[in-house]
């Protein structure tokens, strides 16, 4: 018989609504939508599966349980009390791997980490009784939470973020995390139908992950997850299931125009790289080429990219000239929607068309801006004709 959880998959703060879609379209139920993380409701095979086929998510942790602490003794009460035995085998390796609190009277990780290992400790003593945990099995790391002195406690299933697919091995200087990338491609109207182009593309992260959903391409389908060694916990035919749901969905013939411009050649071939151990590398087409030279025949494409805003240039001087560029290059193309992250405050300024759209997205602690400028949509195929 399967068993229930609670999951909670974390993503950036500002994209919680994006998350919660795909969630949903993957038949979970949601149970809460908080800043920076969703959870819901799934059985051994939603873990699976939430790893696999998730693009937003940071990682998918198993939530155990919730608690009031307002001191550490409450904190270490709280934590006995949890039924660890029911997640962590005898030989299990457990540690609380991070530990994070807002608005609470306990706010030192370090304590935090601490006191709850001693309580799982004390707890497992009794229930395996044993004196001493080899911790020499599989790693059940954990992820504290404490938000306005409520605990909530989950196992993280994942290891590696998410973000980490598999393909990039090499980058560029700054480079934009998968999570995010899919994430903003997916708050955008893009469909494998239209074009798509980033002319600031570096290790190719926008083109790779629009070809991977073009080709249906399960992101988490080329790397290995920690909970793949729990295997009273979450039965391994489960995961070999969810691979080959995965293997089964992909469409490697599907017809794209899909393009990543870079100024340097060396980032451009690194993003050939990565798009080949990605196998999405037929459906790219990478190019040593500026901003300036940014054009196409055809109209109602889209535009999607993260500039330089600073960061990856020498002189922040030279920023108005190229937020200028890419203003002009847009308004030459024909109906096209351009959509830009960048923590440059000033870009919408020196592109010379408002926004239609200006999301913040804080990536990690720096905050950004999502501009979207969205063109008309193409004409329905039979009024073309």
């Amino acid at each position: 018989m399967k068993r229930t959880f609670e999951l909670i998959a974390p993503c950036h703060f500002g994209l919680e609504a994006v998350l919660k879609k795909e969630i949903l379209d993957l038949g979970y139920e949601i149970s809460l939508v908080e800043d920076g993380r969703v959870t819901f409701i799934g059985d051994e095979e939603a873990v699976c599966r939430a790893n696999v086929f998730l693009r937003t998510a940071e990682r998918v942790l198993l939530k155990v349980g919730s608690f009031e602490a307002r001191t550490f003794e409450e904190l270490f009460q709280g934590t006995r009390e949890i039924p660890w035995e029911e997640y962590i085998p005898q030989d299990g390796k457990f540690w609380v791997a991070k530990a994070s609190s807002i608005k609470s009277k306990l706010f030192s990780p370090s304590d935090i980490q601490s006191i709850m290992k001693k309580a799982m400790v004390e707890r497992m003593k009794g229930h395996y009784n044993v004196t001493w945990f080899p911790e020499d099995g599989a790693s059940f790391p954990l992820r504290v939470f404490l938000y306005k002195d409520v605990v909530t406690v989950g196992i993280d299933t994942s290891g590696d973020s998410l973000h980490k697919r598999g393909y990039r091995t090499l980058t560029a200087k700054a480079p934009i995390t998968e999570t995010l990338a899919a994430a903003l491609i997916l708050l955008t109207p893009w469909n494998r139908d239209r074009i798509l182009v980033d002319p600031f593309c570096g290790s190719g992260t926008f083109p790779i992950e629009a070809a991977m959903m073009a080709a249906n391409m399960a992101p988490g389908m080329n790397r290995s997850f920690l909970a793949e060694d729990w295997k009273s916990l979450v039965p391994r035919k489960f995961w070999y299931e969810v691979m080959d749901e995965a293997n089964e969905l992909v469409e490697r013939d599907v017809k794209v125009d899909i393009q990543g411009y870079d100024i340097d050649g060396d980032i451009v071939k690194a993003a050939r790289a990565n798009a080949a151990q990605a196998g999405v590398d037929h459906m790219i087409h990478f190019q040593e080429r500026p901003v300036s030279a940014l054009s196409h025949p055809k109209k109602y494409g889209f535009v999607i990219s993260n500039p330089p805003y600073g960061e990856r240039l020498e002189d922040k001087a030279s920023l108005p000239a190229l937020y200028r560029e890419i203003g002009e290059r847009y308004r030459a193309l024909d109906a096209w929607s351009m959509y830009l992250i960048t923590s440059y405050e000033d870009a919408e300024k020196y592109i010379g068309r408002k926004a239609d759209k200006n999301r913040k997205i804080y990536n990690g602690m720096l905050k950004t801006y999502f501009y979207q400028f969205m063109g008309p949509r193409p004409p329905r195929r039979n009024q073309e004709n």
